[in-house]
């Protein structure tokens, strides 16, 4: 991965004790970056990430910087942003059912909480934000994806604000990332350990198959290639929920299935693109990328002039991605390193 352009500089990660930030730390630390700074809620977890790196690499340690702050405040956002040059941001609501149960908190987190880590970002200066989003914004469903698209909404908004040669503000959208919090895969695990069945919510549902590595690889595809607005997405395997737990309990031990059904808001498969991206999406090899609608508000002379043709013959979802079969999960699934170091610790000899 090239780092070079962080040569020197300050980068703020915001939800930066998960999963994503402890991968971009992995790729980060021992580059010539200058800083890094981890912004989150959650003092636990901020403590837990600082006595590892000073256990670990206590050479490197002093290059993370920890803010304890709420994307939902403003006022704790300033301090974290101030002199920084770049801002992945992550922090988010991420859990489809508890976002149902409380929709305003996920607008309040993933909505409104964007908005002030953007506006922070452009009155600070801030050279380049990229921002994560989801599969479930294309054709939300559920209350964390209908959230995710406004969030998504509130980029383009924003970019089309801000003066590019000061800041840059994309976005990235992907699939359910394998082994990372809150995700299938350590689940399956568990329960495995446990001498439980796997609990399946539909076998023939599919999912995207990405590991931490190639999601922080999309976000600095972006972060290289971005203009104003750009969505980006990565090209992906997909499998069946099925053959993923096949591929769990070839790895880990056959203790049957259990069929639960589908959970509140949860979709058949994953849409990374919809028909409607897709048609004005440039395919660039191993990423999509869609640019900004740099439209305005005067539609009276779209009324004139249109566009015919509005809409690609299908979205780019897991049903028509390359779908794998149960021994292409195996291997997929064991690009993860979470999954890697379970296998070898408790895994099939």
């Amino acid at each position: 991965m090239e780092t070079t352009a962080f040569s020197g500089k300050t980068l703020l990660i915001t939800g930066g004790t998960g999963s994503f930030g402890n991968t971009v730390l992995k790729h980060f630390l021992k580059s010539e970056i200058g800083e890094i700074r981890i912004f989150s809620r959650d003092e636990k977890k901020q403590d837990d990430m600082r006595h590892d790196l000073q256990a670990r690499l206590p050479e490197y340690a002093g290059k993370v910087k920890f803010y304890i702050g709420d994307v939902r405040n403003p006022d704790s956002i300033r301090p974290a942003v101030d002199g920084v040059d770049y801002i992945f941001h992550a922090a988010a609501l991420k859990q489809v059912p508890s976002c149902e149960f409380f929709p305003m908190e996920a607008v309040r987190t993933n909505i409104i909480g964007t908005d002030n880590l953007l506006t922070a970002a452009i009155d600070a200066g801030v050279k380049k934000v990229v921002c994560l989003s989801t599969d479930k914004a294309a054709y939300p469903i559920n209350a964390m994806g209908i959230s995710k698209a406004m969030m998504e909404k509130v980029i383009g908004a924003k970019a089309r604000t801000v003066d590019p040669d000061k800041t840059t503000i994309c976005c990235t959208r992907y699939g359910n990332v394998m082994a990372s919090r809150g995700s299938v895969i350590p689940l399956f695990i568990e329960q495995i350990r446990a001498g439980n069945p796997i609990t399946i919510t539909d076998p023939g549902m599919t999912r995207f198959l990405m590991n931490l590595d190639e999601a922080v690889d999309l976000v600095m595809f972006a972060f290289q290639h971005a203009r104003p607005g750009d969505l980006f997405v990565q090209k992906s395997d997909a499998s069946t929920i099925g053959d993923l737990a096949k591929a769990v309990q070839r790895l880990f031990g056959d203790t049957g299935t259990h069929i639960i059904g589908t959970r509140h808001g949860e979709k058949l498969y994953e849409t990374l693109l919809t028909k409607e991206e897709r048609v004005r999406s440039e395919d660039l090899g191993s990423y999509f990328r869609v640019s900004a609608d740099g439209r305005d508000l005067n539609y009276d002379k779209y009324f004139v002039s249109g566009q015919v043709h509005t809409e690609a013959d299908e979205a780019y979802t897991s049903h028509n991605t390359h779908r794998l079969d149960v021994d292409g999960t195996v291997q997929k699934i064991l690009t993860a390193a979470a999954v890697k170091e379970a296998y070898e610790q408790y895994g099939l000899r």
